[in-house]
């Protein structure tokens, strides 16, 4: 329970939704309860030497990277206070992970990830109407309405997984619900990034999804974008065209543009290429040390702008090591969801397969990946959650060795 709680704060931010919950201090409380009950229970699948992995070792590592890069950044405080927030988000992805005893707890809390997306998604859509002016979403509760459309796009095969798993009517109805509040909310988000990362989910359902007979899988996704179809305005496709003429776009033309933004990005990780400038010190270097920094010696205002690609911002803020380690967690949990598809466990007691749930985790990695390429999440809650969900579901998977059980496969779309 205690870690649903976290999971609900951390992903879904339910206490600032809901006020009066930021009285009881559930993500507090539900952080040092999880914590002791999982040194309290050190038992079974809860032992915390089954947390060794390829990923685990790279989420240590990062940690103590971005620690070994405090002195070297150009704002000591605000790397140290990030690099703080940091060690709780690790911590609790290692707790989350340690906690769950198998597939069945990871089917849970998934269901908790996919379902405080929904309540989220539908709290922005009640109270932040669009009008003539306004036709996407902005500033929101928490994530702005590009965050968002990344939050979606990850938790959105997660739902996919409860309406084609052959689960209860009620669940799959739910599910099936939540999936069509999801995709209005994207829409709504006007975001050209979510629209990339959910296009790029799409294609990983329909040629990677292997545990779902292809006609499923197809009938699911026309039924996805014909929501997606019907919600959305003329302004929305045009504003999605703009993504095949890339040179026409502010992105290209604008210093205050993505292109510029990465450009020199990357060169701050020549110039800084072991520590970089700092945990969340990009926006201090586009203010300090860029070459439009230069500009305040005439009395021009430089805006202090974000990375807004997070492959780039950690290569920024922890030079080339963070961004490897960076990849490293990405690619680590990928790969072991993979193995879990080749070579899954004995089914559980809940008849849960094993196998169809890493592909959805699969999916959603992909659609962080995707929506990450466009936003500064490096150290975002979304990515550690599904690492943890990634490490608790391989925890029984051994290694080597042969299949215990070979997943059922369809033919392909």
């Amino acid at each position: 329970m205690s870690l649903a709680v976290y999971v609900a704060t951390a992903v879904g931010r339910v206490h600032q939704l809901f006020p009066v919950l930021l009285l009881l201090k559930p993500a507090l409380l539900s952080a040092v309860l999880a914590i002791g009950l999982f040194l309290l229970q050190q038992s079974g699948q809860r032992r915390m030497s089954l947390l060794r992995s390829s990923t685990t070792a790279c989420l240590v590592g990062l940690l103590v990277w971005s620690a070994v890069s405090v002195p070297a950044a150009l704002n000591q405080g605000i790397a140290f206070h990030s690099w703080t927030d940091f060690v709780r988000t690790i911590v609790m992805c290692l707790v989350l992970a340690g906690g769950l005893r198998g597939d069945r707890d990871v089917e849970r809390v998934i269901l908790v990830y996919f379902g405080v997306t929904v309540v989220y998604t539908a709290m922005v859509l009640s109270q932040f109407q669009l009008g003539a002016d306004s036709w996407r979403l902005g500033r929101l509760y928490y994530y702005d309405s590009n965050d968002l459309a990344t939050l979606i796009a990850t938790a959105m095969p997660l739902g996919l997984y409860f309406v084609l798993a052959r689960r209860h009517p009620v669940v799959r109805g739910l599910a099936a619900v939540g999936l069509a509040v999801l995709v209005v909310g994207l829409v709504r988000s006007g975001s050209r990034g979510g629209f990339v990362a959910l296009l790029a989910v799409a294609a990983f359902v329909l040629v990677g999804f292997t545990t779902i007979p292809a006609r499923a899988r197809l009938v699911g996704l026309v039924v996805i974008l014909g929501v997606a179809g019907t919600s959305a305005s003329d302004r929305y496709w045009s504003q999605m065209q703009t993504i095949l003429h890339p040179h026409q776009d502010y992105n290209s033309t604008s210093e205050a543009g993505r292109l510029k933004i990465w450009e020199r990005g990357l060169g701050y990780m020549v110039e800084r290429p072991v520590f970089g400038v700092g945990m969340l010190n990009f926006a201090v270097a586009e203010g300090t040390i860029s070459p439009l920094a230069k500009l305040q010696e005439r009395g021009i205002g430089v805006v202090w702008l974000a990375a807004h690609n997070s492959f780039i911002q950690v290569g920024t803020e922890l030079g080339v090591p963070g961004l490897l380690l960076l990849v490293g967690v990405i690619a680590t949990a990928f790969r072991s969801l993979r193995r879990v598809v080749r070579h899954p466990p004995r089914a559980s007691p809940s008849g849960g397969d094993v196998a169809r749930l890493a592909q959805s985790l699969m999916a959603a990695l992909v659609g962080f990946t995707v929506g990450a390429f466009f936003l500064s999440l490096a150290y975002s809650d979304m990515l550690y959650t599904l690492a943890a969900l990634a490490i608790a579901l391989t925890k029984g998977v051994p290694r080597e060795g042969p299949p215990s059980r070979q997943p059922p496969r369809y033919a392909p779309a």
